[in-house]
């Protein structure tokens, strides 16, 4: 978002001199000098983040999530901490190949009969968790833990980074995450450090939304050895 500039043009009239000849007389007309300043119109208002494409079920609970979070619904959450439209998740290679390669799987995320579910992240902030993490050997999970506000043991091993530009997503709908969303992990008690809290963000305060029907085609996957 850029302040618009004010340009100034300054417009300077030629000095004109007449003489006439017969009497040897000059007329001179003093020069004057005007100025006009010119104001470009604002710059048009950016075009709201896209959410994707809901059907009526999650457009009904993105809307009661909203209303629970307001002012802070998806479209400022989205606005403030995706800014670039782009979102990300990791997954442990091991599942990454047990339940998206070997399945031949069109979507990402845990699926009920409304959908494929998958927690995600603002792009910017996982690499810079990720670069936070690498090591001579790969990554350090409990570095990269800490970094995004989650157990150690999440991050074990090889890793995908998942990247989904929402502008892009044809099928996918993003919303606030809710305690029914398949995937989450219930709170036992106050002592529970890293499960589910309502508000859009994870336990270490990371932003995060969830991403309904991510299409593995779609989706531009790397890996974290």
């Amino acid at each position: 978002m850029q302040r618009p500039t004010r340009l100034l043009t300054l417009v300077m009239p030629w000095l004109v001199a007449c003489g006439a000849p017969a009497t040897r007389s000059t007329t001179a007309t003093s020069a004057t000098t005007a100025t006009s300043a010119t104001t470009p119109p604002a710059p048009a208002d950016p075009p709201a983040p896209s959410t994707g494409s809901c059907d009526a079920h999650q457009l009904a609970l993105s809307r009661q999530a909203d209303e629970r979070a307001h002012p802070h619904g998806i479209v400022p959450h989205l606005t403030k901490h995706f800014p670039d439209g782009r979102v990300s998740w990791l997954m442990r290679e091991e599942p990454y190949q047990r339940f998206v390669v070997s399945t031949g799987a069109e979507r990402f995320g845990r699926c009920d009969d409304t959908g494929c579910y998958v927690f995600a992240a603002p792009t910017q902030v996982i690499e810079d968790a990720v670069r936070g993490a690498t090591t001579a050997d790969g990554h350090d999970p409990a570095r990269l833990g800490e970094a995004l506000g989650l157990p150690a043991d999440s991050f074990a091993g090889p890793l995908r980074l998942m990247t989904l530009d929402l502008d892009d997503a044809t099928g996918a709908c993003v919303r606030l995450p809710i305690e029914s969303d398949p995937g989450v992990w219930k709170c036992e008690g106050e002592a529970d450090a890293h499960c589910f809290r309502f508000g859009g963000f994870t336990s270490g305060g990371v932003p995060e939304v969830i991403v309904i029907d991510a299409a593995v085609a779609e989706t531009t996957v790397v890996t974290i050895p």
